[in-house]
């Protein structure tokens, strides 16, 4: 396994040959910009920046930095929130940024081919005129990359009817820490040809190979969404609605659940009003999307009543789309906003949908027990809870020894429901020392397995969870 090193002018000299002075950067600021990511306050400076153009460009990079066991760490938009891209032994930064653009667009066979440094909300807004889009919409998607997205197997608030990143990514580019490129498998819905190596790079977290290109597939874009907003008492009845809701019939796009704390931090800070009957502990936002507004009208006024039957305190719909933009803002801003506030941790905890009351009951318990706040939201769909702790004006002492022991009760909490420690951010380096919470020795021996076929010399993305 490559280690840190003292890295040679004679290497910066032959990446500047092969890129040209303009993309290749050991200027302290720039190393800075790529040294953390969303993750806590971690940074790790690595020893150059580089910035290619072309598929190929990259595999020069890595038959280089394969023979001089270099490290390497690839970056899209640096949104992570694992530490999957932080260059923690030093070595080379690529920086897929230039590699924006969208190749091509089949309306036959509802796909499109996109380099991987194309962020996923343009490239929504550019299949618009075509009607079609490209479902996986997590919280980042205005700033985050596709390769990012696959990397992470992102999924968002609408995973609960379109699925995750994984059920729309059909082919990959991908560069191998050789040097050579492949695609993983075929464009075509189907194809049991041999093992799903398209699969495996999906969360794959840069640790096999660096992905270039992708084709994804598509589906019609849906022309109107409603939005329907009930708050709750009780973190339970709210927790517990979300079955209640699919297993009646209706199929929503998505259920976000949202503990009032945050959504008050978010409030505060944009300016936003929010709907907040007295004794509001959380609030679900139910997303309905379809091709007639009157169709969605009426699953609302079906809907209405028998979420209030769930324990809602009361249940709202926005009265234009202003208002429906600014209920969006508040929980795709909420990860963000509640980390202002303090030095955190975040927990991406996943259990099967029916569990999820049992989870939230269990978290706000186990921070009792071990003296800590944690605000909550997630995809409730899913049963995809992400949970905030924050530090405040705890001691250091508490946070560096006490917190650690309580989130390692919330992981065997999610294990011993049927769950995992990550739904959708990955292991990286923060998660790392969980792992065999879930994972035994057998599982590790086999993805160290894999990990030595494609990169034998251990340089991609060193020092994480593998």
């Amino acid at each position: 396994m490559v280690q840190n090193q003292t890295f040679s002018q004679t290497h910066v000299q032959w990446f500047i040959e092969l890129l040209g002075h303009a993309n290749v950067s050991e200027n302290l600021i720039d190393l800075k910009n790529v040294s953390s990511d969303y993750t806590e306050d971690l940074s790790f400076l690595p020893d150059l920046l580089l910035i290619p153009s072309n598929t190929e460009q990259i595999s020069n990079i890595l038959k280089y930095c394969n023979t001089h066991e270099i490290p390497v760490y690839t970056r899209g938009a640096g949104t992570g929130l694992s530490g999957a891209c932080l260059p923690v032994r030093g070595g080379v930064v690529i920086s897929m940024k230039h590699f924006n653009k969208i190749l091509n667009v089949d309306t036959e066979n509802f796909q499109v081919t996109v380099e991987t440094g194309v962020v996923n909300a343009e490239l929504k807004e550019f299949l618009k005129p075509f009607g079609l889009t490209y479902p996986p919409d997590p919280a980042s998607m205005g700033s985050s990359t596709i390769g990012g997205n696959i990397a992470h197997g992102a999924g968002g608030p609408k995973a609960v009817k379109y699925g995750t990143t994984r059920d729309y990514v059909l082919n990959l580019e991908v560069v191998l820490p050789s040097g050579d490129i492949i695609w993983t498998g075929a464009n075509t819905i189907k194809n049991s040809t041999g093992f799903s190596l398209t699969h495996l790079l999906i969360g794959s977290e840069g640790l096999l190979g660096i992905i270039t290109k992708a084709v994804l597939k598509l589906i019609p874009l849906k022309t109107d969404e409603l939005l329907m907003l009930a708050a709750f008492d009780d973190a339970h009845k709210a927790a517990q609605s979300v079955n209640q809701i699919l297993l009646n019939g209706f199929e929503p796009a998505g259920i976000e659940l949202m503990e009032v704390s945050g959504v008050e931090i978010a409030m505060e800070f944009l300016k936003i009003p929010f709907p907040k009957p007295e004794n509001t502990l959380f609030y679900l936002l139910v997303i309905l999307d379809g091709n007639d507004i009157n169709d969605l009208n009426l699953t609302a006024e079906n809907l209405y009543p028998f979420l209030e039957e769930s324990g809602a305190i009361d249940v709202y719909i926005p009265n234009n789309s202003e208002m429906a933009a600014d209920w969006w803002k508040i929980r795709r801003s909420l990860g963000e906003l509640v980390k202002q506030q303090s030095i955190y941790k975040e927990e991406d905890t996943v259990v099967p949908r029916s569990k999820l009351p049992d989870l939230i009951s269990g978290v706000k318990q186990i921070g009792n027990k071990y003296g800590f706040r944690s605000v909550c939201y997630g995809h409730a769909g899913d049963g995809n809870l992400h949970v905030n702790i924050l530090k405040d004006n705890m001691s250091d002492e508490h946070w560096e020894n006490q917190v650690p022991q309580g989130i390692i009760e919330i992981f065997k909490l999610c294990k011993s429901l049927g769950g995992t420690i990550s739904g959708e951010h990955g292991i990286g380096l923060v998660q790392a020392p969980y792992l065999k919470i879930v994972l035994n020795d057998v599982h590790i021996q086999i993805m160290r397995g894999i990990k030595n076929s494609f990169d034998p010399k251990g340089i991609l993305n060193p020092g994480k969870w593998l």
